[in-house]
């Protein structure tokens, strides 16, 4: 039961990234670069002031993976429209780490495979808008990539055993790569409410989501952990309908049951699924 509860948290700071990033970087706030680095930063900072000491045994593939990430979420939210994006990197996300746990010798189950797939078409019907053109191809590659990032870097997570400290070299390394991406065009003149979302997004709910995320990812296992990501978007369209008066239709609210029961169904042990 600790164990779903903190799984819960995790995926509402992960619903809350996604949030904070769209208001930020979309209401011209702030320019998605100078987000990210901000992001990155803050969450740097926190996270070494809770680790109390400098990590001397950090690996630069977490860092990277982390990298590729956070410059390609943002920079795809500034033109994708955040249905699509989020489809697009919560399904890369699980390919990639349900991929990654079958190179790994842990080939999922057929259960896992039908919760899996079940809950992806539930993330379909929720998300992809059937009067929308298909997006442009540049903003979905950059998703892409960022589904790419998260996914090896939740899969590099799986066997630590500091992830606090582990969290902090992630993330303290990914802050100088992060600004070699913002060089070419600068920081522009970000707006006070942008840099605070950054502040926020960075200090709270991916420094201290990332490092609650790496204590979980042992006991949930790389296929549990990528199904369970499916939710996300579910929490983020119910948090918008909530804080930011958004619609939330009948259908919608169909589509999030599949979603949760397709979850359900890959993460609940089989005696329990009925």
């Amino acid at each position: 039961m600790r164990l779903v509860a903190l799984s819960a948290l995790v995926m509402v700071a992960f619903a809350a990234n996604s949030l904070l990033n769209r208001w930020a970087v979309s209401g011209g706030l702030i320019a998605p670069l100078p987000f990210a680095l901000i992001r990155v930063a803050a969450g740097a900072l926190v996270l070494g002031v809770l680790a109390r000491a400098r990590p001397t045994r950090a690996t630069l593939k977490p860092a990277v993976w982390l990298t590729l990430y956070l410059v390609g979420f943002s920079l795809a939210y500034s033109e994708l429209d955040a249905g699509v994006g989020a489809l697009i990197l919560f399904a890369g996300v699980q390919v990639t780490m349900l991929a990654g746990a079958a190179l790994a010798g842990d080939p999922p189950t057929p259960r896992r495979l039908l919760g899996a797939g079940v809950a992806l078409l539930g993330l379909a019907g929720l998300l992809w808008p059937g009067t929308q053109a298909v997006p442009a191809p540049g903003p979905a590659l950059l998703m892409g990539l960022a589904a790419l990032g998260w996914g090896l870097y939740s899969l590099a997570g799986r066997g630590g055993t500091a992830p606090l400290k582990a969290t902090a070299a992630n993330f303290l390394l990914a802050t100088p790569l992060v600004a070699l991406a913002v060089l070419p065009a600068g920081l522009g003149s970000p707006q006070p409410e942008g840099i605070a979302l950054a502040v926020v997004a960075g200090a709270v709910t991916s420094g201290l989501g990332y490092a609650l995320w790496y204590a979980v990812l042992p006991g949930l296992g790389a296929q549990r952990a990528a199904v369970a990501q499916l939710t996300v978007p579910v929490i983020a369209i119910a948090a918008g309908a909530l804080f930011l008066g958004e619609r939330l239709s009948p259908a919608a609210l169909v589509a999030a049951a599949v979603v949760l029961g397709g979850v359900a169904l890959a993460t609940l042990p089989a005696r329990r699924v009925r």
